[in-house]
């Protein structure tokens, strides 16, 4: 029986495949934040921890109780739309934070245990902004356009010690709490200047074309920590699936 952990549980993608992995029979360390039990199953291979990927003693902390793991899913992150221009240097450190260093900061502290080993997967979460451009995003797609180099480059580093490193690329999910979660850092990127543009922008994704289901993405996640093809890149959902393609 496999152990998986996984960062940013509290809603939307990791919330999803923390329930996922669990209905395939793993264990699951699901972190978050502030814990909240009532949001998962309970059960002998469900555990819940407290976890701040920007904090170094508290990802030491989780993974002293964690104990040994098998995959390591690196799903937290924050979001943030407006002009770049108007975003605030301390944002676009804020997102790096998270989306970027957070990501670095998990996968340093547990490649050790994998590469000792000789087995275990990293998956990192991104999104599909990395594969077409998104107006209003500049600092998120930087941040996360990051991750994906740093992924690919990962994975040839530890081809030799039998650890594999996977991205995977959810499209557009407007049920996820992307902009609701980040309003508060938001408040005020759209300046009178940008306005006309914005709603233009807003209009689009209040219509779009194809939505990304979190259970697409939980289900892909699951997909790429059990391949051994050698695939790197998993799009998910159908709109990021039709992005790829199309690149």
């Amino acid at each position: 029986m496999k152990t998986v952990l996984i960062t940013g549980c509290s809603s939307g993608y990791g919330l999803e495949t923390a329930r996922h992995f669990h209905a395939q029979g793993w264990n699951v360390i699901a972190t978050m934040r502030t814990p909240r039990e009532d949001l998962l199953p309970r059960s002998e291979r469900m555990r819940v921890l407290a976890l701040d990927v920007t904090s170094t003693d508290s990802i030491a902390a989780a993974l002293d109780a964690s104990g040994p793991i098998d995959v390591l899913v690196n799903n937290a992150g924050i979001g943030v739309v407006g002009a770049f221009e108007a975003t605030p240097m301390s944002t676009v450190r804020e997102v790096f934070e998270t989306n970027t260093f957070g990501v670095m900061a998990m996968t340093h502290a547990v490649l050790p245990q994998l590469r000792s080993r000789r087995s275990g997967v990293v998956v990192n979460v991104t999104s599909s902004v990395t594969l077409a451009r998104m107006p209003l995003a500049a600092a998120y797609t930087a941040s996360k356009a990051a991750i994906e180099g740093f992924t690919g480059s990962l994975a040839f580093e530890l081809e030799a010690f039998d650890v594999l490193v996977k991205l995977v690329e959810p499209g557009y999910g407007p049920t996820t709490g992307f902009t609701s979660n980040g309003a508060p850092r938001m408040a005020g990127l759209i300046p009178e200047i940008y306005a006309p543009f914005a709603e233009r922008v807003f209009a689009g994704f209040a219509q779009p074309t194809a939505v990304t289901k979190e259970s697409d993405v939980a289900q892909v996640v699951w997909r790429a920590a059990n391949d051994t093809t050698g695939q790197l890149r998993f799009p998910a959902g159908a709109d990021a699936v039709a992005l790829a393609q199309s690149r």
